[in-house]
């Protein structure tokens, strides 16, 4: 019977994907990645943008891009023209995903729109690259 309910468990948790460890505020996600010494991962998305949905809820929520997320980066999700962020992470469209140097608070590499799995796997290659340099 324990056997069942472990499966039963561990299907449900399968199902709910993976979750990327979103800091709450960017200044707590700064502070966490001057800490960690790891690049900020800076996701602008808005209130009505169903693209947005669609790569928090497809992308981001996949085990692999979640867990490389978590493993690489700090991350921080905020809304648009509603959330505190410096004013330099220009979002004309979202989503927008940027990538801040925790040392000097400037962003050095960022990219718009949605993107399967395979995609971002292979622009969050070009993020680390980018910040090794």
């Amino acid at each position: 019977m324990k056997k069942i309910g472990l499966l039963v468990l561990l299907m449900v948790l399968t199902l709910l994907g993976a979750e990327v460890d979103w800091s709450s505020s960017y200044e707590q996600g700064l502070a966490k990645a001057k800490k960690a010494n790891k690049p900020l991962l800076v996701l602008i998305t808005s209130e009505q943008c169903n693209w947005c949905r669609k790569l928090e809820s497809t992308t981001l929520r996949d085990e692999k891009i979640a867990g490389r997320i978590n493993n690489k980066f700090e991350a921080v999700n905020v809304t648009k023209d509603k959330s505190i962020y410096p004013k330099e992470l220009v979002a004309k469209m979202v989503p927008m995903s940027y990538f801040v140097d925790p040392k000097t608070g400037k962003h050095f590499f960022s990219f718009p729109g949605y993107w399967n799995v395979e995609d971002y796997d292979s622009v969050l290659d070009d993020a680390e690259q980018k910040y090794k340099k």
